[in-house]
């Protein structure tokens, strides 16, 4: 076996999809002769917690830890409810406080590429000792934070190994970065470090064909799209306990931007025509709802049908996906959330529900459901073609024929994912 560093800041006990990519790749890539060893900070300041995904860290892996100095700490001082939600990408459309622009200026302008800046130095110094104490020949850093990639140029620079970049998300075209109230100074700044990451490393790793197209952009440098994935045996699903109301479940954070307003007139619709509908719909909402969204939902009347419930463990989201009637997918209605494919997607094709996708025109999701016949996809201005399938769906429900027959979702099984990554690590 030879071994590969992953520097990554979101890690159990984090929770939410940003830690399953590279829990996962740790977990299978023994069985493809690859050691993971695992840098994280000692001390992070996560927005959500899972204490039950510390259960899933395999025996094998080594894990470093490091001191890492954030801000948001400070900034807690003046909101600490406000520098959560903004820690946790949960920004305001309409009318942001004065509070909030100022936190977002100094989040935008004072810490580029973001906050865990400050791990950057100590980090570099850290492991350079455990590279050579490991005998490690080959680094990954994951983003975001990018603040990640900065340790892994700076290893790069000075040792002679291989990089791997990895981006979950995208960097400078990110939908939230035309939130943070940026000076062209600082877009400069943003740009000019992904252009150097992204000509630095030997090679980058994305999750969407759109996103590689943008880095096709500023670099000739290999780029590779390996998706999220799901891991979850098909055995473990118990397809016939499913939920006896007529559920539409949103599993995740459904924030400020992610809100089919459509979707809430034809459920209000459907609910006002319709007896039969009106007395078996349930909305499910598991995890956190942006006020906007909330507000919206409860202006279209839905507040009878809709049960909401703050963040959950893994296993009792997989739990929610298995046993609904439906599954809700929604993403920003704009050009830069095309190439954002959720991870809450693979786990909704291995949970074989019917999945509800809204989104954005040209969403690359389109192709995943639709190339795996799990469910329909419509953009923002739908309203017949939404009512109709749902109709569809709930007749169906009706007779207790509601099901999908998905075909081609085991290439999105973890393990296969991972013997991809593992091609990409024997390197030439």
């Amino acid at each position: 076996m030879h071994k590969v560093l992953i520097i990554s800041y979101y890690w159990p006990p984090a929770g939410g999809p940003g830690v399953q990519r590279w829990l996962k790749f740790v977990k299978y890539l023994p069985e493809f002769q690859i050691h993971p060893v695992v840098y994280i900070p000692e001390n992070p300041k996560y927005p959500i917690t899972d204490i039950s995904l510390s259960k899933e860290i395999p025996d094998h892996v080594i894990i470093y830890k490091n001191k890492i100095f954030e801000p948001y700490h400070l900034a807690g001082f003046l909101s600490k409810n406000k520098t959560k939600q903004i820690s946790a990408g949960i920004i305001s459309d309409h009318n942001p406080s004065l509070l909030e622009k100022t936190l977002l200026w100094i989040r935008g302008n004072m810490f580029i590429p973001d906050a865990r800046k400050y791990w950057v130095k100590p980090s570099v110094k850290f492991l350079k000792d455990i590279i050579n104490k490991e005998q490690i020949d080959t680094v990954i850093t994951t983003g975001p934070p990018h603040s990640l990639h900065l340790i892994g140029l700076e290893l790069k620079k000075s040792l002679d190994l291989k990089w791997l970049a990895d981006f979950r998300d995208p960097w400078t075209s990110i939908g939230y970065h035309g939130k943070l109230r940026l000076t062209n100074a600082s877009k400069r700044k943003h740009r000019e470090l992904e252009k150097e990451v992204a000509n630095s490393c030997d090679r980058l790793l994305v999750t969407s064909n759109t996103t590689k197209a943008e880095f096709e952009s500023i670099t000739s440098k290999p780029i590779h799209v390996i998706t999220n994935g799901y891991d979850i045996p098909e055995s473990d699903l118990p397809f016939s306990a499913l939920d006896k109301k007529f559920t539409l479940s949103h599993i995740g954070s459904l924030l400020t931007g992610r809100n089919p307003e459509n979707l809430w007139k034809v459920l209000a619709e459907i609910i006002d025509e319709n007896e039969d509908f009106r007395n078996a719909f349930q909305l499910n909402l598991i995890g956190v709802v942006g006020h906007d969204v909330l507000k919206c939902i409860m202006d279209n009347g839905l507040k009878p049908y809709t049960s909401i419930k703050e963040y959950v463990s893994h296993k009792e989201a997989v739990n929610y996906q298995r046993h609904s009637q439906l599954l809700l997918l929604a993403e920003i209605d704009s050009p830069d959330t095309r190439g954002i494919i959720p991870g809450k997607l693979f786990e909704y094709l291995a949970a074989k529900r019917p999945i509800l996708a809204i989104g954005p025109e040209d969403w690359e999701v389109s192709e995943i459901v639709n190339s795996t016949n799990s469910g329909f996809v419509f953009n923002y201005m739908a309203l017949s073609d939404l009512k109709t399938v749902l109709l569809n769906w709930f007749h169906l429900y009706q007779e207790g024929k509601l099901m999908v027959s998905s075909v081609n979702i085991k290439a999105y099984n973890r393990k296969m994912l991972t013997a991809k990554l593992a091609e990409l690590l024997e390197w030439e």
